[in-house]
């Protein structure tokens, strides 16, 4: 009979341990797995409970996951959890990794007594481990004392190892998912990016343009709701005049509007000109309540910006978006919204300056300068029409993620690698169009800089060869009020028209010759570019700096010396063109000379001080402002330094010898990226994020004052 009931239970445990094999094979969601798994041992093996705890994110507490019947319920919900190597049977198995056996708990020093649990005599703990990792643990309690044979404890240890690789299993099939899911969102900001650059090119009614927008932004993104809100005639209210869906429709009949300034974020936006999020609206002291929108909890309103004339930005609306969910907006979220809402500004615009066209046209006076304007702007549409692809997300990222999904569903993942290819190419002829364009619209942000490092930043990050580039640089360069982001852009434009000009000369030079300069009684710093190349013919020397004038092929849009001009003026600055005597072209940049005068300010002191960054002007600069207030600073090009011994790091984003990112990496595996502050001369939002994902304490514009330097590490 002994032998005939142990037979028996060997089946019955076999029988249980093919039911853990097919649950491991076919279910995918680890909670469900983990609540069958206790139910067969408890069911098969006759025990009075089994319980799986998991390792938390910290490593330190074994928390119960899934427990058997109502007592394992109650605890579960209660948020039960042991200490790792603590006083209990769980605790020890996990920060031993090995299983321990309690024939009578009452016998035991380490044990923890469950009220839930009052009946449990013996109890065994099996460590879940996959190769040497501890993961978690299985616990298994009876009624009876000794109650485990050496079957059960065979059979049991099996199911452990089982279960543990089934839980890993799971965790990176639910990481793949969230990484597919990832990467199919960031397809479709691709896909609605297209959308709008589309309506900008080929919607020429206003209304229309609006509500395609909106309705876009709502299905490409899943968002409760998006509207356009653009200024009245006294710019003292807010008028919607495009909301998605039906709570749209009554808004915008109902003659919704908002005040400029008010307790509104649109409002707000407007007012201050920058945008707003807000995480939960329900805790925002600046928030309009809407009736139609009850289900709003998170919110994002952008304003529409767009440049007027010199050193001038006008503010002509804002949009709003909308989510049921807090914190709803992700980084690609809010960067892809904003580049469509420079879009849109622009495409508003232009309407607006096309409605006044057509309002002037009886004014024949001026027919010459009002067809070259339209002439521009059709030319403009038609161009981004045929041409605008998404490019508000990057290429890179997207193929990346995509790389790390290749074991899921191959034939999908080849498929879109394929369509990335043909983005990337089509990216490359709009971004050059969205810089032009949007770039120099974007606002005006002027401080004092030396301009010969925003020339060398240039020249780096262009990568052009040490030897095609000569500088002359006049002692005693005084600094200039710019904002150098745009300035950079205006130099790069430069720079590259000077290279493709000499495609076809023997011996390619470019010579960059910094000075100061007069003008009128105005002072300036000059940037002189001058190349060995044909030079610029009679007929080209007036139509160059019109948009989408080019010699060069289909594959040049043609607005780089038109952005560099629009650029120039809106620093008060100017750019000048002439042929070179000896052959070849120079063009000439004139950037006010800043006329304050520089006043030292209280840097801290006593620190230590980490410099990445080439020996150029501004380190020096930086390196001697700080060893003089009492700092001390080291230099490591590269990032190759005993990090940690560092109170503050400053890398420098341009590097001629290395990469920046490379850098960050090094100091966010060290552990000091909140020790460590990214300058650039060339700030965009696109990098700014790049670099934020290393864990940075910030990204700045580059202080060149002592007053700034001070400001930034204060």
């Amino acid at each position: 009979m002994e032998k005939q009931n142990l037979s028996e239970r060997r089946a019955a445990l076999l029988q249980a341990g093919a039911q853990v094999s097919r649950n491991i094979i076919s279910i995918l969601d680890p909670e469900e797995l983990l609540q069958k798994t206790v139910d067969i041992i408890c069911e098969e093996f006759g025990f009075y409970y089994a319980g799986v705890f998991l390792l938390d994110e910290t490593g330190e507490w074994a928390v119960l996951h899934s427990g058997r019947g109502a007592a394992g319920a109650a605890m579960v919900g209660e948020g039960h959890k042991l200490k790792v190597g603590g006083l209990s049977m769980i605790g020890a198995a996990t920060g031993r990794n090995q299983a321990l056996i309690a024939l009578d708990v009452g016998e035991e020093p380490v044990h923890f007594k469950n009220p839930h649990l009052p009946l449990t005599r013996s109890e065994m703990a099996l460590p879940l481990a996959v190769g040497d990792t501890v993961i978690g643990a299985l616990t298994v309690q009876s009624v009876e004392e000794a109650a485990f044979t050496r079957d059960d404890i065979t059979a049991l240890q099996a199911m452990a190892d089982q279960l543990a690789i089934a839980i890993h299993n799971a965790r990176l099939y639910s990481q793949n998912a969230r990484l597919l899911k990832q990467a199919s969102r960031r397809a479709r900001l691709l896909e609605a990016a297209a959308e709008v650059g589309a309506g900008v090119a080929s919607i020429l009614d206003l209304d229309t343009l609006l509500h395609k927008t909106v309705d876009i932004i709502c299905s490409a993104y899943d968002f409760y709701y998006a509207g356009v809100f653009l200024l009245d005639e006294t710019s003292e209210w807010a008028v919607l005049r495009a909301g998605h869906g039906e709570a749209g429709a009554n808004m915008v009949a109902l003659g919704h509007k908002l005040q400029v300034g008010g307790l509104s974020m649109i409002g707000t936006a407007i007012a201050e000109r920058k945008a707003r999020i807000a995480l939960d609206v329900g805790e925002e002291a600046v928030h309009f309540k809407n009736p139609h929108l009850p289900l709003t909890r998170s919110e994002m309103a952008l304003p529409l910006v767009v440049a007027e004339g010199e050193n001038h930005a006008r503010v002509i609306g804002a949009v709003t978006v909308q989510s049921v969910e807090e914190a709803a907006f992700s980084h690609e979220d809010i960067s892809s919204l904003q580049a469509m809402a420079d879009q849109l500004a622009i495409a508003l615009h232009n309407a607006h300056l096309l409605h006044e066209l057509e309002i002037a046209h009886a004014e024949l006076v001026r027919t010459k300068t009002y067809e070259a304007v339209a002439t521009a702007t059709t030319e403009a549409i038609h161009w981004i029409g045929n041409k605008a692809l998404p490019i508000t997300v990057s290429v890179q990222r997207l193929r990346d993620d995509l790389s790390d999904l290749s074991d899921v569903a191959p034939e999908v993942i080849e498929s879109l690698l394929e369509d990335l290819t043909l983005i990337d190419d089509s990216a490359k002829l709009i971004f050059a169009v969205k810089e032009h364009l949007i770039g120099p619209a974007r606002e005006y942000m002027p401080a004092p800089a030396m301009i010969e490092d925003v020339v060398r930043d240039v020249v780096t990050q262009m990568a052009l060869p040490a030897e095609l580039v000569s500088y002359k640089i006049a002692p005693n360069l005084p600094l200039a009020i710019a904002d150098t982001t745009q300035l950079n852009r205006a130099l790069t434009y430069v720079l590259q028209n000077a290279v493709e000009a000499m495609q076809k000369a023997p011996a390619p030079h470019i010579q960059v010759t910094l000075a100061p300069a007069e003008e009128k009684g105005a002072l300036y710093v000059s940037v002189r570019v001058a190349d060995v190349g044909p030079g610029i013919s009679a007929s080209e020397m007036d139509k160059m700096w019109a948009a989408f004038y080019t010699t060069k092929g289909a594959k040049h849009a043609g607005l780089g010396l038109s952005a560099c001009l629009q650029i120039m003026k809106q620093i008060d600055g100017k750019i000048v063109a002439a042929n070179r005597p000896e052959g070849g072209a120079e063009f000439t940049l004139f950037i006010p000379a800043d006329l304050g005068t520089q006043k030292p300010a209280e840097l801290p002191a006593g620190r230590s001080l980490l410099l990445v960054d080439d020996d150029d002007v501004w380190s020096r600069f930086v390196e001697e402002l700080l060893t003089n207030a009492g700092n001390s600073v080291s230099r490591a090009p590269d990032g190759e330094a005993p990090l940690s011994d560092f109170d503050l790091i400053l890398v420098d984003y341009t590097l001629s010898g290395g990469s920046c990112t490379k850098v960050l990496a090094k100091i966010a595996k060290a552990g000091m990226a909140d020790r460590t502050l990214v300058v650039s001369s060339n700030l965009r939002v696109e990098q700014t994020m790049e670099l934020m994902r290393f864990g940075v304490r910030d990204v700045i514009v580059k202080p060149y004052t002592h007053a700034a330097l001070a400001a930034k590490l204060g």
